[in-house]
């Protein structure tokens, strides 16, 4: 299936309406003009901060807008941000959702991990990392070659067959301002995929996304006072017999958790017991690399003694380049060819 077009959604933070952003925004239209693909920001995606902040009813109505829209192939993601958990009540509290479902094209990463658990609840398939403004408006003079590939795969297969490691990973910027376009990011030699424990040949249907996301939403309410009641009200997060024989991806957010709350969060995640009904785990490569065998170090403390194959350095999540991974579809994950292919 050929992408025609493409629906752009504010689920979480809104600045992609803001003007300091303008230039990259121009950038990302020009790139999917290129492709000759139709892009519509839904009604309130360009609404600006302060106003998404405010209205996460209207961040809802744009998703079921864009799954009502039989036009519309692909809803991508701006950007991530914090609180899209607040979308809860607008689709669930009398089935909003799962009235106007339609398998289609969803694309978001960081925050809209919890976007994926509202939509895998409902039966729908997704595809997690790559968005918008970090990915397409991407500053450099073309779209990082590697997350180029994937995008430009998914939209025109409908499906990411297999992955491969990147070659090389990116000092992520500092400056996002109008006198950086067209300037490189600094590359650095990659290390591949790294089986850290089990076997490394493996399968499942994989789920899963940004750690900071899934603790700060369904175990721990310090970031927001009514995020893991809300959470639990609408019962967000699988329960254990839904992760039995799935992948778990896992990956770092861009305020790179000390190794501390990091333990922390993996010792939730082996509280709740996941990690004893579990086939595998990927884990994401950590931005700039930083904390990189710190976090090695602690999973394998933490989980010592479980049966699990653990897969380390996945280039999907918050470093760059990004690939694109399925959710809810048969994986197979092959340490010694270095690929992780999927079955549709």
């Amino acid at each position: 299936m050929r992408v025609k077009k493409i629906g752009v959604v504010s689920l979480s933070s809104g600045i992609l309406g803001e003007d300091f952003v303008q230039h990259e925004v121009n950038i990302g239209l020009d790139r999917i003009k290129e492709y000759g693909i139709e892009l519509e920001f839904l009604p309130h995606a360009l609404k600006g901060m302060e106003f998404i902040k405010s209205h996460p009813e209207c961040r809802a109505q744009d998703l079921l807008s864009a799954f009502m829209d039989d036009s519309i192939d692909m809803i991508l993601c701006a950007i991530g941000g914090e609180d899209t958990y607040r979308l809860l009540p607008y689709l669930f509290e009398n089935n909003e959702l799962e009235k106007v479902l339609a398998q289609k094209i969803f694309l978001g990463f960081s925050d809209t991990t919890m976007n994926h658990f509202m939509l895998h609840k409902v039966g729908i398939k997704t595809f997690y990392r790559q968005a918008f403004l970090p990915d397409v408006c991407e500053l450099s003079k073309e779209m990082l070659p590697y997350t180029k590939q994937y995008f430009e795969e998914l939209i025109r297969t409908g499906e990411i067959k297999e992955i491969h490691p990147s070659k090389v990973w990116y000092r992520e910027r500092e400056d996002f301002s109008e006198t950086a376009v067209g300037a490189e990011m600094n590359s650095y030699p990659n290390k591949g995929f790294e089986l850290l424990k089990g076997r490394p040949v493996f399968k499942g249907k994989i789920l899963g996304g940004c750690l900071e996301s899934i603790y700060y939403n369904i175990f721990d309410n310090s970031r927001f006072a009514d995020t893991v009641s809300l959470c639990s009200r609408y019962n967000l997060f699988p329960e254990l017999e839904e992760w039995k024989d799935k992948i778990l991806l896992l990956e770092t957010s861009e305020v790179k958790s000390a190794p501390e709350l990091f333990r922390k969060m993996i010792k939730a995640l082996k509280d709740y017991g996941i990690f004893d009904v579990l086939t595998g785990v990927i884990v994401g490569k950590a931005q700039n690399e930083t904390y990189y065998d710190e976090y090695k170090t602690i999973l394998l403390e933490e989980l010592l003694g479980k049966e699990l194959d653990i897969v380390y350095n996945v280039n999907v999540g918050h470093a760059t380049p990004r690939c694109i991974i399925p959710f809810g579809v048969d994986a197979e994950v092959n340490v010694e060819k270095q690929v992780i292919r999927f079955n549709y």
